[in-house]
């Protein structure tokens, strides 16, 4: 029971030192996890538990089963030790097929009969040599009692002491056949040394805001024959913002994940402050980040408890709450509610509008205090008026601290300080709204095909 709950707790643990990109595989998917955190450790166990407390008895039983028997018939006991290796052959095939199955996924639901049918036949192949062998040895003991070499009672206790023990040790065989290959997932699940090492503590600690792409190339790891960045360079300096817009696709949000450091570019380097960001401090390189996404995720639990994730390196008091609400414009609807910040906003947020929702992932960035605030399509979920609001709420927060911006409605970025306009994973356009609108190039073909619409 120990031993599964440690190793339950530490698959559990384990999640949070693996790079994001490593999540991007559908083997690795949510579902597969929960999956194998469920029954992997269950399976070993199989092998671990009173499993390998029977087998250790069946064994030891074994040798002095054998012992016993050499002194009642030492011929009958070497025709039970010569089947000995035929019966271990014949269970290795059926535990190769148990544990050639269980490793593999099913990948087609065609595919079950004939899975079936050989898991079947290997395993009545590896009964039948069993059984056939047990008969063969009872064969050669009523031979021998027939012939007056041997007493009934002695046949039937070499018979006993010997045969039956080798069958019963090999019936564990498929237990132990699942429990090697859990054993083998759960192993290199923990043994997986992730490219990006989200908990070590090297680095400087030294980030105020200026932010830089320099030569920039990158593609998913999942996805190696699709190239995301081609080369791309952009700068925004401490207190700007930065608004990177283009058709879906292009590389805008990869470009915020790559500052977030959850993958590595295949070249080009990013710089915060002038330093290359893989020589800061991981975690608190994060820690001056706040983003707010397109969908906020919002938990189960009171309004001050999901603004207070924002910070989970510290307590963050109520004072520090109440702050972040008010510049997020949230703060009169909260204390208008009758228990306040204690209101609990169901799953997911279902108890709020989408606007409420947005406003509260605003005040929960704010509580970090960010150098960095990242919106990513923060308001493309909203209808006009709740637009609006949150928009109000966006250009108060982002006021005094650099800004990052990913857009698809181009009416809310026309105060940036920098449009940069993405196209085949390249800035090929920079400047303000009007520079831009005045070149009448990338982003006025983008504006003008939202006004058409």
């Amino acid at each position: 029971v120990i031993f599964k709950r440690q190793n339950r707790l530490t698959d559990i643990s384990r999640p949070n030192y693996i790079t994001i990109g490593w999540y991007d595989d559908p083997k690795n998917a949510i579902g597969v996890l929960l999956t194998r955190l469920a029954t992997d450790a269950s399976q070993v166990k199989g092998a671990t538990g009173s499993q390998l407390g029977l087998f250790t008895k069946t064994v030891s039983t074994l040798l002095t089963a054998i012992i016993i028997a050499f002194v009642y018939d030492w011929r009958l006991t070497l025709l039970i030790l010569a089947c000995i290796p035929f019966i271990i052959a014949a269970n290795a095939v059926r535990l190769s097929s148990v544990a050639g199955h269980v490793s593999k996924d099913q990948k087609a639901l065609e595919e079950a009969s004939r899975v079936t049918l050989l898991y079947g036949l290997t395993y009545g192949i590896a009964q039948c040599a069993t059984y056939f062998l047990e008969a063969a040895i009872f064969r050669f003991g009523g031979w021998l009692i027939a012939n007056f070499l041997c007493l009934v009672f002695r046949a039937f206790f070499t018979v006993l002491f010997g045969a039956m023990n080798v069958g019963q040790s090999t019936s564990l065989a498929p237990d132990f056949g699942k429990a090697k290959v859990s054993a083998q997932r759960i192993f290199q699940f923990l043994d997986r040394k992730p490219l990006i090492d989200s908990y070590s503590e090297e680095g400087t600690k030294l980030f105020d805001g200026n932010t830089e792409f320099r030569d920039i190339h990158f593609i998913y790891p999942t996805r190696p024959e699709a190239q995301v960045l081609q080369g791309l360079s952009v700068k925004v300096n401490k207190g700007q913002t930065l608004a990177l817009v283009g058709s879906s696709g292009c590389g805008k949000s990869a470009s915020i994940q790559l500052l977030e450091r959850f993958y590595e570019p295949v070249a080009g380097q990013g710089f915060a402050d002038g330093l290359d960001t893989k020589s800061l401090y991981l975690q608190w390189l994060r820690s001056k980040l706040g983003i707010v996404s397109q969908e906020p995720i919002l938990f189960n639990c009171n309004i001050a408890e999901n603004m207070q994730y924002g910070d989970n390196s510290r307590v963050v008091s109520q004072e520090e709450v109440e702050e972040a609400a008010k510049a997020a414009n949230i703060h009169t609807f909260i204390e208008n509610l009758p228990e306040k910040y204690n209101t609990r906003v169901g799953d997911k947020g279902a108890h709020l509008s989408g606007g409420q929702k947005q406003r509260i992932a605003i005040a929960r960035a704010l509580v970090c205090k960010p150098a960095v605030l990242l919106l990513d399509e923060a308001t493309s979920a909203l209808d006009t008026e709740s637009e609006k609001i949150v928009q109000k709420a966006l250009d108060d927060a982002r006021k005094g601290r650099t800004c990052i911006i990913i857009a698809h409605r181009l009416t809310t970025i026309q105060k940036a300080d920098v449009i940069a306009v993405i196209h085949n994973g390249k800035v090929v356009e920079q400047g303000t709204h009007s520079q831009l609108l005045a070149k009448e190039g990338h982003y006025y073909a983008l504006v003008n095909a939202q006004v058409s619409h």
